[in-house]
């Protein structure tokens, strides 16, 4: 039936309408929560109660606290997403360090990821979650980069996204996550000479 004309259109009786300062102060409760008591001790009670709002609101949103975690986690993981294009190997593997060194000293990866590898090696649900939300895409990423540098003609037919991936982003993982460590000026370029170097190999 057609609306008249001047009307506003209602939104369907029982529909929920999921408040977006709710869900913003939801996701922060999450941050806090994890930073205090870890993934295994957190709650979605606890969480309700720091977002000040009931648990259904919570459960409107995401199933369980894995989903929620997870979600956060992936909105970081996609941050500077899709894969650079900047017409060399060199320039997209210095792109996609950048975008990674971004996405790891966000207070998601250095509270929230090891955290979560530690659940994961006892849960294989956990760890399958984790690589969906976190490797997936990056190797996407790099299949598109290393495709990419073989048509150019800078890297050999067959060359392997998984060990680019590894080559580019392990180091750099290894320094900000595991040593917790800080980037010395310069510390991306010689990281993306190195890796382009190997990949070359």
């Amino acid at each position: 039936m057609a609306e008249t004309p001047g009307t506003t259109r209602r939104a369907p009786a029982g529909a929920a309408v999921l408040r977006e300062d709710v869900t913003d102060a939801i996701r922060n409760a999450v941050f806090e929560e994890l930073a205090a008591v870890g993934f295994a001790r957190m709650s979605i009670e606890g969480i309700a109660r720091r977002a000040g709002v009931g648990k259904t609101a919570v459960y409107r949103r995401w199933k369980s606290k894995l989903a929620l975690v997870l979600d956060l986690v992936t909105a970081v993981a996609v941050q500077g997403l899709p894969a650079p294009a900047t017409g060399s190997l060199h320039g997209d593997v210095r792109a996609l360090l950048e975008v990674a060194a971004h996405a790891l000293r966000h207070p998601v990866a250095s509270q929230v990821i090891p955290d979560l590898l530690v659940e994961a090696a006892r849960s294989p649900e956990i760890a399958d979650a984790v690589k969906a939300a976190l490797l997936d895409g990056r190797q996407g990423v790099a299949a598109v980069v290393v495709r990419e540098a073989v048509a150019r003609g800078e890297l050999p037919e067959g060359a392997d996204p998984d060990r680019a991936l590894d080559l580019i982003v392990g180091p750099l993982y290894w320094r900000l996550v595991v040593v917790r460590g800080d980037l010395p000026k310069g510390y991306l370029d010689g990281l993306a000479a190195s890796a382009v170097a190997a990949l070359k190999a």
